[in-house]
């Protein structure tokens, strides 16, 4: 039934006792309102979701909408709500995404969206295979470049038994349907339970595809904050101490590259970067001569604003295997500047006499065709350097099992070495909150100097 008999009461916070700190809080925010004779309440954990959503019934309210007794939502409201399925929502919010995002957020992003997509539906009969729905959804309905193509028969198979079977995205507002989304994303294809960073990346994904329904009125307020739903401690965001080598490993490693042939010369200068530079591999791989300082004697200078890590052809914008862009968490412009030892000058000054640069000044490209260096390539290298220079013991451990981790390893010597987080930041390009959580189960041999300071201060 619809009314026109409507009434609008102010904001009321809701207060509980603190336990802790005997006083009372704020712990949410109700609007009260009445359609008829039913009084309605919708309670919000900020207040400016509640401001939004009062002020949506106000304007409904003064424009003459008849209101429906049974949700209490004035018209055009309830009309958006039934309507929108989820399936559609997901597409246009990666739609959306795409145009500001960089490539591997839009891949993860795509990821998400397929993990939780074929749960929020009603019911699996008739639902396409696994692999074919992924493949529809991650590979085509997700992804903006693949959508300018017509589905093939699979994929459109899939899409019109989603279009279907989808739930309406109101239906997420039942606290068993967010938690069986949620619940999806701490499982791997295999089944296996999915690292804890790789589930606080899709649960923060999927908040924020919900806060955009909220922003389209199709959902008064995000449902993940109503349910009680906690993924496993983040822990393994951690530098794990195993896979620091020592600096004479990292010696060892780096000059058996520089042993393994034509390509393995080419590659010395690429992993002494990751090491003595801290650089990551996608700042290697878009370093460029103009940003280089290699004097003959003594430290040099790396100035670089560049990185292109691996994303992969079909989520970057010009089709390539690397996303161009700028350096990680910091402004398009922003450069970095990284003082590098002697060595590190010695062995660049040796790769430019020998290999020299492409036309745009970049050092590290493919040998065959000049073009990006492939993660594959230098993967290869390393795996082979690894288990010509630790024992076979060590090689069955995390010791120095990616490449990546040559930079944790030069951080950590920094840290160790006493150099202050604030420049081991700088140069890392870390903020110093994010460097001390990171690598602090990796700063080691601390632990006297601290007590001789504390001793001293005691004494005085």
């Amino acid at each position: 039934m619809k009314s026109y008999d409507v009434r609008i009461w102010q904001i009321r916070p809701v207060k509980r006792m603190d336990k802790k700190s005997g006083r009372e809080r704020v712990v949410s925010y109700e609007v009260r309102w009445r359609v008829a004779v039913d009084s309605k309440s919708k309670s919000f954990a900020q207040r400016a979701q509640a401001d939004s959503f009062r002020s949506d019934l106000v304007q409904a309210a003064r424009k003459g909408e008849a209101f429906d007794t049974l949700s209490g939502l004035p018209e055009s409201l309830a009309r958006q709500r039934q309507s929108t399925r989820w399936i559609d929502h997901a597409v246009e919010y990666a739609q959306t995404k795409w145009p500001r995002a960089s490539a591997k957020h839009r891949a993860s992003i795509a990821e998400t969206l397929a993990t939780v997509t074929p749960v929020l539906v009603r019911g699996t009969r008739g639902m396409p295979p696994p692999d074919e729905m992924r493949r529809a959804l991650y590979g085509w309905a997700f992804n903006s470049e693949s959508r300018k193509s017509s589905p093939d028969a699979s994929v459109d198979r899939c899409m019109e038994w989603l279009r279907k079977n989808s739930l309406h995205v109101r239906d997420l507002d039942d606290p068993k349907v967010i938690r069986s989304a949620l619940d999806a994303l701490t499982v791997k294809l295999d089944g296996k339970t999915a690292a804890a960073s790789t589930i606080y990346r899709k649960r923060a994904s999927l908040y924020n595809c919900l806060r955009y329904a909220v922003e389209l009125r199709l959902l008064t307020s995000n449902p993940i904050d109503t349910v009680q739903w906690s993924p496993p401690d983040h822990d393994d965001g951690d530098v794990d101490p195993r896979v620091v080598v020592n600096p004479q490993q990292a010696r060892a490693l780096i000059n058996a590259i520089g042993r393994d042939g034509e390509g393995g010369r080419r590659l010395k200068a690429f992993f002494a970067c990751l090491y003595y530079a801290g650089m990551r591999p996608g700042e290697v791989t878009a370093l460029r001569r103009d940003g280089c300082h290699l004097p003959a004697e003594g430290w040099g200078v790396l100035r670089f604003g560049r990185s292109e890590p691996r994303a992969g052809s079909r989520w970057t914008d010009d089709g390539t295997i690397r996303d161009r862009r700028g350096l990680k968490h910091r402004s398009r412009r922003a450069e970095r500047i990284v003082p590098i030892p002697p060595h590190l000058v010695e062995l660049l000054r040796e790769y430019l006499a020998a290999f020299g640069t492409d036309q745009d000044g970049r050092l590290f490209r493919g040998a065959r065709d000049g073009g990006d260096l492939a993660e594959t390539v230098y993967g290869r290298a390393w795996k082979r350097a690894r288990v010509a220079v630790l024992t076979a013991d060590q090689v069955a451990t995390p010791l120095a099992a990616r490449p990546y981790d040559l930079r944790h390893a030069a951080v950590s010597l920094w840290l160790n070495a006493g150099v202050p987080a604030t420049e081991v930041a700088e140069r890392a390009g870390h903020s110093v909150a994010v460097l001390l959580k990171v690598y602090a189960a990796c700063v080691d041999g601390q632990a006297d100097v601290a007590n001789a300071k504390i001793e001293a201060a005691l004494a005085a």
